[in-house]
């Protein structure tokens, strides 16, 4: 059974889970890792969302403010013998209920061309491809996202 836990980013199995995601990336993005790699550190983040299946860690994510209506979702990963079972979206699902929570009223995200997996999750969950933000703008391999 599917476990959500909510934390910050000092929870350990998170820790665990990013660096494997980390590891993802790099062997996705290839050179561009160390690009992204720059905004995905995850000290101080407060809003952490922790899957367990059976007590074993098997995915995350989290946000952080983006700005007073929007968070920005951040970090999302689930093991790879539980994709496709509907980790990714229950942590989704947390994360924004936790941010409705906190009065945001919309996400954004950003995530890679090399991650179809992710924006088809996303696309599913209501989310529409927007011009990309920030660090990102011009950025070929970023797809950038708002709900």
């Amino acid at each position: 059974m599917l476990h959500l836990t909510r934390a910050t980013s000092e929870n350990l199995d998170f820790r665990e889970l990013v660096q494997l995601l980390d590891q993802d990336l790099r062997i996705r993005d290839g050179d561009e890792s160390a690009f992204y790699a720059q905004f995905n550190k995850i000290n101080k983040i407060n809003h952490v969302v922790v899957a367990y299946q059976n007590d074993q860690p098997v995915g995350c994510g989290a946000f952080k403010e983006f700005n007073q209506e929007l968070v920005e979702i951040k970090r999302m990963f689930v093991l790879p013998a539980y994709r496709g079972q509907g980790v990714a979206q229950a942590v989704l699902g947390e994360l924004e209920q936790w941010a409705n929570e906190l009065h945001y009223s919309g996400y954004v995200l950003e995530t890679g061309k090399k991650q179809p997996e992710a924006i088809r999750l996303y696309q599913k969950s209501g989310y529409k491809i927007i011009p990309n933000y920030g660090q990102y703008a011009n950025v070929e391999n970023s797809v950038c996202m708002q709900k």
